[in-house]
């Protein structure tokens, strides 16, 4: 059956507490979980381990992490997870998100590890592209599961504290603070230390990462602004986030 469609932009919203969301009907909260978990998923297998370069002006070549082209759109879903459903739904998600990463590692190793058949010859290219760097790994999802949530938390918090006013604002500052949060994780864990990465490289990856991951926050906040537009004209509500407990440790909403 068809989706409903979604209600005229004058349709008043309901303002209301996280808490009252619960037995709603949630008619599009379902495929912004599963958008939100499948990007994270294909940008830790596509491009979390690549350093990619590109000639600036003045600069030169400049390195950069090739999960940086789509792994941020991960973060503007999860803007719009928390400005439209709230920060219990949003912490659902990122558990959803965090479990299935964990999973695709298992499933990555499981996979690589088995023995090839004799007549197969392509298994030292697959192990290239999907065997798993157990320190790359780790490091990976603890920068994911702390950087999702202060993101989460920020832009819920700023929300309460700017009464709903300047969504731009909430959208970049919870960024900031998440993507640092997440940047400063991962590149020490993940490369400090390791073969043809130098302390310099990793630092000058980490300040690009995080600079390009806002540059891309601010150029799709049209976006953001539309699809949130939209998601609460399409669920009627307006979500604040006042007596929430914000605990990442839960599961529940």
């Amino acid at each position: 059956m068809s989706q409903p469609a979604l209600p005229t932009p004058d349709v008043p919203l309901a303002i209301v507490e996280a808490d009252a969301l619960a037995g709603r009907s949630l008619r599009y909260y379902d495929f912004v979980m599963a958008a939100f978990v499948a990007i994270l998923l294909l940008s830790n297998v596509l491009g979390a381990g690549k350093v990619a370069v590109v000639t600036l002006p003045v600069l030169g070549a400049w390195p950069f992490g090739a999960g940086i082209l789509f792994f941020p759109i991960s973060y503007v879903i999860g803007d719009v997870l928390t400005e439209v459903y709230g920060y219990a739904r949003a912490r659902r998600v990122i558990w959803a998100g965090f479990v299935a990463t964990v999973f695709m590692a298992f499933m990555a190793w499981v996979v690589v590890a088995l023995p090839p058949a004799p007549d197969w010859t392509n298994q030292a290219a697959y192990e290239t592209v999907f065997g798993q760097v157990p320190r790359i790994v780790f490091a990976s999802m603890c920068a994911f599961w702390a950087g999702e949530f202060v993101n989460s938390y920020v832009l819920a918090r700023m929300k309460v504290w700017s009464n709903g006013r300047h969504l731009w604002m909430r959208t970049i500052g919870s960024t900031v603070a998440g993507q640092a949060v997440d940047s400063l994780i991962f590149y020490p864990l993940a490369f400090l230390g390791a073969i043809g990465w130098t302390s310099r490289l990793v630092v000058t990856v980490l300040f690009t990462q995080w600079a390009l991951k806002v540059a891309w926050e601010v150029l799709l906040t049209p976006v953001t602004y539309a699809v949130v537009g939209a998601l609460k004209r399409a669920e009627g509500v307006d979500v604040f986030d006042q007596r929430t407990d914000f605990s990442p440790f839960r599961a529940r909403v």
